[in-house]
């Protein structure tokens, strides 16, 4: 198993990334935190667990997908390559511009947790900037050629999952005070974009110069 995983050094950037990425508004974000508050912390986690799964289903999508890509030619590697940083500069890009546009929208009628569940897993599943998200940021982390691309692009999928999970039931815990805080200060949330565009960029630019082995 260890001798599937990234170095040591590339692992620390991706955590990195990933922390950053679950402090960062986004619709996911906004479903399981607004069921949190309008209805209970039962029904934001069951929304959560619904998005976690979301990620989960393009994690294997990726796996299938770009394990055969990147093992049949460096030209499409290369290709993903420079589609892929073109992507994460646009993500960049569209934080600075447009920010997170965080809002709660108010609601009182509760949800079956199954329907919650269900949200929660559509709103990843077919959101197309999470498709391809993946497709962009999990290769980073794989050579062009390997023969164990999908088993690390799943080790990573899930270490995704696993890393974002305590964060995410912390903001649950602290739903109320977030949504407060989101609401009254604006600069926090534009703080966020900020450093969500200086990852993006970061990650764009390790797309371009890397060797693909």
């Amino acid at each position: 198993m260890s001798d599937l995983l990234p170095s040591s050094f590339a692992l620390a950037g991706f955590a990195a990334a990933v922390i950053v990425l679950a402090l960062t508004p986004g619709p996911d974000m906004m479903l399981y935190l607004s069921k949190t508050i309008t209805q209970s912390r039962r029904a934001g986690a069951a929304s959560l667990a619904g998005a976690l799964s979301g990620l989960l289903v393009h994690t294997a999508l990726a796996a299938v997908g770009l394990s055969a890509l990147l093992a049949a030619s460096a030209t499409a590697f290369t290709i993903l390559k420079i589609a892929g940083a073109a992507y994460l500069l646009w993500l960049a890009w569209d934080a600075l511009r447009h920010g997170s546009s965080f809002s709660l929208a108010p609601g009182t009628a509760a949800e079956r947790l199954s329907r919650l569940y269900l949200k929660g897993l559509l709103v990843n599943l077919l959101n197309p900037k999470i498709i391809m998200f993946f497709l962009t940021f999990l290769p980073q982390f794989v050579a062009a050629g390997d023969p164990n691309a999908p088993a690390r692009l799943v080790i990573l999928g899930v270490a995704f999952v696993v890393i974002a999970l305590p964060i995410s039931i912390a903001q649950i815990l602290a739903a109320g005070a977030i949504a407060r805080l989101l609401r009254r200060s604006p600069s926090v949330t534009r703080g966020v974009d900020f450093l969500f565009a200086g990852v993006m960029a970061a990650f764009a630019a390790r797309l371009v110069f890397s060797q693909g082995k």
